[in-house]
C-alpha cells in the first residue's frame, strides 16, 4: 500500500463530530480550565519572555517547556497497519499523533503560543548540577487536534528523591497546570545521576502518547564525571530514552475513539523518540526566531523528533551512556564485543564491588542506567561501526520488502571516527 497522504484539499467539509469538537472546543476548554483541585494560576510576568520573571536569580537554572499535541513520523520503511498507520489525518510527511513537551526557553510569549499543535518526542533533555535550583516554567498550550480533551498537565521527575511535594507533579497532591496557564516548578538536585520526567496527569495515556524525557544531574565536583568518583570520568556523553508506541492507541486519540490501555500492544520501539533506521539520522535544531523545530534536509518526517541516537567517538575515548526506560516493557540492549561498565543505577552511584561488566544491559520499565565503555581504536579497513540494539527479535517490525529485519525497533550504532 502507498504511504502517500491525501490532503483533502478538494473535499467539502462536513459537520462531523470531529469538526463540531474543533469548532466548539475553545468554549469547552475555557469552562474546564477553571476546574480541578490545586490548579495553577498564570505565572508572574506572563506577558514577557519564557520563563517569566526569573532572569536575575543566582544559582538557578531557568527553563521553560510547553505542552501540546501534534504529529510525528515513523520510518518510511514500515509496513502499513490498516487503518491505524499511517494516520490519514496526519499532514505529510508525518503519520502518527502524539502529545509532547517543547523547549520554549527565552521565546516571546506570542512565539510560545504559536507552538500549539507542534509537540515533540522525546522531550528536551534537561541538565542540572548538584547544588543549584532548577526552575521550569510549564505552559499548557492545549491540544489542537483534540480540543475536547481539556486535561491539565504536570511535570514529574521520576525517581527524584528530593522532591518538594508541592512541586512533585502528582496531581492528587501537587500542582497541575490547566490549559492557558503557566506554573513554575522548583527542583533542588542533591544527588547526581540519570532521572526521567513525564506528565503525571492521566499518567498511562500521557506517557505512551509521548510526554517523556531524560533529566541528568552532574556532580558539583567535576562536570566530566557521572558521579562524585573519578572512575566515572567520561569524554563523550549520550542520553538515550527508551519508549514504545501502540499505534492503534495513537490513532484512537486522534480519531476521538476510546483506548483500552489494558490491551496495550506496541508496534514500534523507540530510542529518543525514533525507531530504526531513523535512530541514525542527524539531530534537528530549534530556530530561535520562529521557535519552530527544523529537521536536517532529507529527514523532514523527523521534524518533531529532533534527537539522534547515533553515538560518535574517537578511539580510546570513554563514552557515558545515560539510558532511561519510560516505556512499559523490560528491554535488553546489547553491544557485542564492547564492555559496558555499569556505574549508576536509578540515579545511585554503584561502588566498584557493585558494578557489572558485560556487553548486555537489562533495564526494566521506569529504570535508568549509567554505563561507561571505551571506544575501540579506529580501523583503517573501514570497519568502525558497532551496533547497540534490543536483543528481542519480536521488538522489530521489519520493512516493506523484508530486506531489513531491524526496522521499527531500538537499534543504533557507535561510529568510531579517525
Amino acid at each position: 500500500m502507498s504511504r502517500e497522504h491525501d490532503t483533502g484539499a478538494d473535499t467539502p467539509r462536513v459537520l462531523s463530530r470531529r469538526n463540531f469538537l474543533i469548532f466548539g472546543g475553545g468554549a469547552i476548554a475555557a469552562v474546564a480550565a477553571g476546574g480541578g483541585a490545586m490548579a495553577a494560576t498564570a505565572a508572574p510576568g506572563a506577558r514577557g519572555k519564557m520563563p517569566p520573571g526569573l532572569v536575575d536569580r543566582p544559582n538557578v537554572r531557568q527553563l521553560a517547556l510547553s505542552v501540546t499535541d501534534g504529529w510525528a513520523g515513523m520510518p518510511r520503511e514500515l509496513p502499513v497497519i490498516d487503518p491505524y498507520f499511517p494516520d490519514t489525518l496526519a499532514p505529510a510527511p508525518l503519520d502518527t499523533y502524539i502529545f509532547g513537551f517543547r523547549d520554549v526557553t527565552g521565546l516571546d510569549r506570542p512565539i510560545v503560543q504559536s507552538q500549539a499543535g507542534k509537540a515533540q518526542i522525546s522531550a528536551p533533555v534537561i541538565e542540572a548540577t548538584v547544588g543549584e535550583e532548577v526552575w521550569i516554567t510549564l505552559s499548557n498550550l492545549g491540544l489542537l487536534t483534540r480540543p475536547d480533551l481539556v486535561d491539565s498537565h504536570t511535570l514529574h521527575w521520576h525517581g527524584f528523591r528530593n522532591a518538594i511535594p508541592y512541586y512533585d507533579g502528582v496531581p492528587e497532591t501537587s500542582i497541575s497546570v490547566p490549559i492557558g496557564r503557566d506554573f513554575t516548578y522548583v527542583f533542588r538536585p542533591e544527588d547526581a545521576g540519570t532521572y526521567m520526567y513525564h506528565c503525571h496527569f492521566e499518567d498511562v495515556e500521557h506517557v505512551t502518547m509521548g510526554m517523556t524525557g531524560i533529566v541528568f544531574v552532574r556532580p558539583a565536583a567535576n562536570s566530566a564525571w557521572a558521579y562524585d568518583d573519578p572512575d566515572t570520568e567520561f569524554d563523550v556523553e549520550m542520553p538515550i530514552m527508551l519508549t514504545e508506541f501502540d499505534l492503534a492507541g495513537h490513532w484512537n486519540d486522534a480519531h476521538i475513539q476510546t483506548s483500552d490501555w489494558t490491551s496495550y500492544k506496541p508496534d514500534v520501539w523507540l530510542m529518543n523518540g525514533r525507531a530504526y533506521p531513523d535512530t541514525l539520522a542527524p539531530s534537528g535544531v530549534r530556530d530561535d526566531i520562529t521557535g519552530d523545530l527544523v529537521p536536517q534536509v532529507g529527514f523532514e518526517h523527523l521534524q518533531y523528533q529532533p534527537q539522534t541516537s547515533k553515538i560518535r567517538a574517537t578511539g580510546g575515548q570513554r563514552v557515558l551512556l545515560r539510558i532511561a526506560n519510560l516505556g512499559f516493557q523490560e528491554q535488553t540492549l546489547a553491544m557485542p564485543g564492547i564492555d559496558l561498565v555499569s556505574v549508576g543505577s536509578d540515579a545511585r552511584w554503584l561502588t566498584p564491588d557493585q558494578r557489572t561488566v558485560s556487553d548486555t544491559l537489562v533495564i526494566g520499565a521506569g529504570e535508568s542506567r549509567d554505563v561507561i565503555f571505551v571506544a575501540p581504536q579506529w580501523r583503517p579497513d573501514g570497519n568502525n561501526t558497532y551496533p547497540l540494539f534490543n536483543t528481542d527479535p519480536t521488538k522489530y517490525r521489519g520493512n516493506l520488502d523484508g530486506s531489513d529485519q531491524w526496522v521499527g525497533g531500538q537499534r543504533t550504532e557507535l561510529e568510531v571516527e579517525a
